[in-house]
């Protein structure tokens, strides 16, 4: 069996399924993949060095090894800061308002892939399975391609993919796609990201598109383009729910409530989860319905990220201040209407938060999958389950159709919703979850690893099996 190289802007190895720690789906997902296959997880130390010398970092981990580089300053602030996270992330979330079109930062996102290019390729072996995460390095295949790399190489886009009148916004986006194209495979969260994809290649490169099996040629080039989308970790979450760590968070939670309803709402603090937005519809439900103080408690989990962007800051000030302005006028003496908390949990304690919400409201604006939605699923209880409220421009939609889909820009269909999951009866609850559980368990994200893998080594000259 050939061996595994992923890279990924960061390397975070899971501590085992079944841990309580908050290991994400990809760490848990490549973690597995890399200890089935053994081989090399390459990526950022999330250090910074003086001077970029490409030294890297080995350590052994439960089978196979990491691979890991310190960035230099500049490189951190044009890179990952500038051209990922203030040009590329709101325009792939259609917000081209806040997009930022600096030459700099173009250059150092070609610098920095450039680099990343030039420490892995003498790690890769002649028969090694290249498998690159997401939208830091959509030109990190074609930089291998210039070394000579003949191996099988693969990119997995975990955020949307825009439409094309809004793609074409960005300048030189015609050679960023054309270097994507040198991947063998390239997976998409969902089907609308997938078309839209598609569609870009046909109108802006008159490439050849086989619908059917997602081929995109141009010339003697040919690239698979598909849908993949990622699951959670069913068995190792569900052992997490087993944990008196989980027990303890549900009994707190419930036991705070004072017999209101709980809505939760787990995001990282990000303008495209449409947090402001959750706190408009919350003030159209409460000013519609007399005593929702005493009826519904808001539990707002966002930890912040990205810190030294701009606009992560702006949108944590309007949170804080919608979520103040919203409990100054709605709380009463001895209740608050909404907890806002502005920190992480553990996978555990999540788990048990989600069990205690007979509401879980996942609003984003524009999300490539949405585990969280997942999450709350798997963490229900079967004789009890509560009620998903999902946004239908999250990719996580396609698959979960029988939660309460809305449109998270009307503010009143989301406060409606919520009125109608408060009030459904306890048999068209648990109607609804069944499938949705049913989803979550049969596509887990072990299965998505081994899906996209299957395809990448699938030789393109052969019927699939």
């Amino acid at each position: 069996m050939s061996r595994l190289i992923v890279v990924s802007n960061r390397v975070s190895v899971a501590k085992g399924r079944g841990a309580a720690g908050a290991q994400g789906g990809l760490a848990v997902a490549m973690s597995a993949a890399l200890h089935k296959r053994g081989g090399i997880w390459f990526g950022w130390s999330g250090n910074e060095v003086e001077q970029f010398t490409g030294q890297l970092t080995m350590e052994r981990v439960d089978g196979f090894t990491t691979a890991t580089v310190d960035l230099e300053p500049h490189d951190v602030e044009e890179y990952y800061n500038g051209y990922a996270n203030r040009t590329l992330w709101p325009l792939f979330h259609y917000r081209i308002d806040l997009a930022e079109y600096e030459n700099e930062f173009g250059r150092g996102y070609e610098r920095v892939n450039e680099q990343f290019a030039n420490s892995l390729f003498p790690l890769i072996e002649k028969d090694d399975v290249v498998w690159v995460q997401d939208y830091h390095f959509l030109p990190l295949g074609e930089r291998l391609r210039a070394h000579g790399v003949q191996n099988r190489i693969g990119l997995f886009l975990h955020i949307p993919w825009p439409p094309t009148r809004l793609l074409v916004s960005l300048p030189h986006h015609e050679r960023l796609v054309a270097a994507m194209l040198r991947y063998d495979v390239i997976g998409f969260q969902s089907v609308e990201w997938l078309e839209s994809f598609l569609h870009y290649c046909r109108k802006e490169h008159g490439a050849e598109v086989d619908e059917d099996s997602g081929a995109v040629r141009i010339g003697n080039q040919s690239t698979i383009a598909r849908a993949f989308p990622i699951g959670i970790d069913h068995a190792e979450f569900m052992a997490l729910g087993e944990t008196e760590i989980a027990r303890r968070s549900q009994q707190r939670l419930g036991g705070s409530a004072r017999k209101r309803t709980i809505a939760i709402g787990v995001d990282r603090l990000d303008y495209s989860k449409g947090l402001p937005e959750r706190i408009d519809a919350l003030e159209r439900l409460f000013s519609s319905h007399d005593d929702m103080v005493n009826q519904l408690l808001f539990v707002q989990i966002a930890p912040p990220s990205r810190e030294d962007v701009r606009s992560y800051q702006q949108i944590r000030a309007t949170l804080e201040q919608k979520t103040g302005q919203f409990n100054g006028a709605h709380s009463d003496v001895d209740l608050v209407p909404i907890r806002y908390v502005n920190r992480g949990f553990g996978r555990a304690e999540l788990f048990g938060f989600y069990r205690a919400a007979k509401i879980g409201l996942v609003t984003p604006l524009r999300d490539g999958m949405n585990l969280v939605a997942k999450e709350y699923v798997a963490a229900q209880d079967p004789e009890d389950p509560g009620v998903l409220i999902l946004s239908r421009f999250a990719g996580a939609a396609e698959q979960l159709t029988d939660a309460l889909l809305v449109n998270p820009h009307d503010g009143g269909e989301v406060a409606r919703a919520i009125w109608t999951a408060m009030q459904m009866p306890l048999a068209e609850r648990k109607a609804r979850w069944e499938k949705l559980y049913a989803v979550v368990r049969d596509a887990d994200v072990i299965d998505w690893a081994d899906d996209f893998l299957s395809a990448l080594v699938q030789d393109p000259t052969q019927p699939e099996t």
